[in-house]
């Protein structure tokens, strides 16, 4: 008969290694078999580093065998080693424990370190355990229990497209599982976009968080009231020199399971000024006023980085930032644009194509045009005039040297009056971006509204890094609009002959004094 549960089993095993039972192992043992108990087949456990996590989990994997010698389990770990440590773990705790000899099989057995089956009834083609490497093949495999012990580390998850490659990877396990069967994720978190992550990342364009629906239990290595949850080998003194031997952010991530990467990114989006409200164009004296919240605008910068991309890869984009009469950066909006290939009817004329434009006030439909030029320029007109932007930089690179014109004819085109400035670009993008980001960032001077959060532009913040290869159009469009200087007219409070909402803008004319 089985013992009359999980933690009494661990207790054994440590009673024969002379061991006590922590609280906390007392505590992850009591979840782990509630949950199997209550028939919860999706489970995440979290424990700080060294808290024996693993090697309680390769307990639970000896306690499951010995409750039910049927059973198959399948260990996924980010490489194989790391998979047949814990299978060589469990191996040797059904030949040690004094619970388990009967499962301890005789002759030619199959009985290795990658993989072991005990003494039991069925005739089954896969053995009781067997370890796997998540880029290994788990094509023909079945478990009825797939452990996956730290999937996520730094080296799968430090770009998103090693983490969507991870995620797809961990979506096979569906095709592995027996009905019924049960995941139990075991590690730590080595990102901000974590699949461990309880919360939807908008700017990943996720509808829900990766292990939505687990059961989790979390268990950092201080509680809430900052006292140790293991005080026996961590107490406060022993946490405190662990916190000054390691950076903050690994600390946070390894030790206190937040959602951060433990190695600090280049551009902190920790640094930005977060705002909700809404820009606000009024008329007043004859002349416009743009405003945001209390604050009064006294210039823009509007960049055009363009390129022509995929829906799936880059694309051009364009970024609408304002500058306050005390001097600091309000990015309102940011729009990733997209192109298509025309269409046209039986008559030949042209239809409506969905643009697929991200960003705060980005245009949702246009019509598409005969050459993708005309297509983005179209888009970045609709774009200046929603955002009432006086002018543009344009970044006339590659492709970019043919778009003023058309972009000038497409602004015509709606009737808004702007300058077109064309900027060939000489300098390194890693160079730009590090010297736009670098001191507004520093000093606390760049706002970001709210509403952008859902575009990749935060995302491409995180993940910086001069060295890189990640996607950065978002980042080099805003470095565009803080290098650029904004044209600055004499500040002389005369009647306008155009409104304008700038409050140094505007021509006017001034009689002299001086006899000749």
């Amino acid at each position: 008969m089985p013992v009359s549960g999980f933690a009494e089993f661990v207790w054994i095993w440590d009673r024969m290694l002379g061991l006590s039972l922590p609280a906390h192992h007392r505590a992850m043992a009591d979840w782990l078999e509630e949950c199997w108990q209550a028939g919860r087949h999706e489970l995440l456990l979290m424990a700080f580093r060294n808290s024996g996590k693993s090697t309680l989990v390769g307990l639970f994997c000896a306690w499951l065998l010995y409750r039910d010698a049927n059973l198959r389990i399948l260990v996924l770990a980010a490489d194989l080693d790391l998979a047949k440590k814990m299978v060589r773990n469990v191996k040797r705790i059904i030949e040690r424990h004094p619970l388990l000899g009967t499962l301890v099989p005789g002759g030619q057995a199959d009985w290795g370190t990658e993989r072991f089956t005990v003494k039991r009834d069925g005739v089954l083609r896969d053995p009781s355990m067997q370890a796997v490497g998540i880029g290994g093949n788990m094509t023909g495999s079945r478990a009825d229990v797939v452990i996956c012990d730290d999937v996520e580390v730094p080296k799968n998850s430090d770009t998103g497209h090693k983490r969507a490659e991870l995620r797809e990877k961990l979506s096979e396990i569906a095709y592995v599982l027996s009905p019924g069967g049960t995941q139990l994720y075991v590690g730590t978190p080595h990102s901000f976009y974590s699949i461990y992550a309880d919360e939807i990342r908008p700017e990943t364009g996720e509808a829900a968080p990766f292990l939505d629906g687990f059961s989790r239990f979390c268990l950092p290595i201080v509680n809430k009231h900052g006292a140790p949850n293991w005080p026996e080998r961590f107490d406060a003194a022993a946490i405190d020199d662990i916190r000054a031997r390691t950076p903050a952010r690994k600390f946070q991530s390894q030790m206190m399971l937040e959602m951060v990467a433990p190695t600090a990114g280049i551009l902190d989006p920790a640094k930005l000024k977060f705002y909700d409200a809404s820009r606000v164009v009024e008329q007043a004296n004859g002349r416009l006023r743009l405003r945001i919240g209390d604050r009064n605008m006294v210039a823009s910068a509007c960049h055009f980085d363009p390129s022509f991309g995929s829906a799936k890869g880059d694309g051009a984009v364009v970024a609408c930032m304002y500058i306050c009469d005390q001097g600091e950066y309000w990015l309102h909006d940011l729009a990733w644009l997209r192109t298509f290939p025309p269409a046209s009817d039986s008559h030949g004329t042209h239809g409506a194509h969905d643009t697929s434009i991200q960003g705060r006030g980005a245009v949702n439909e246009v019509t598409a045009r005969t050459d993708e030029a005309s297509q983005l320029c179209a888009q970045v007109a609709e774009f200046m005039a929603s955002h009432h932007l006086p002018s543009i930089r344009v970044e006339t690179n590659g492709i970019g040297r043919f778009l003023p014109n058309i972009l000038r004819r497409e602004l015509k085109s709606l009737g808004w009056a702007a300058s077109v400035l064309e900027h060939h670009e000489s300098t390194a993008k890693a160079t730009r971006i590090e010297d736009a980001f670098g001191a507004v960032l520093g000093a606390g001077l760049l706002h970001l509204h709210r509403a952008l959060d859902k575009t990749p532009f935060l995302r491409e913040m995180r993940e910086w890094h001069p060295d890189g290869k990640d996607h950065d159009d978002g980042l080099d469009a805003v470095a565009g609009c803080i290098l650029s200087e904004p044209v600055r007219l004499p500040r002389v409070d005369m009647p306008l002959k155009r409104a304008d909402w700038r409050a140094n803008g505007g021509a006017f004319m001034a009689e002299n004094g001086f006899n000749p």
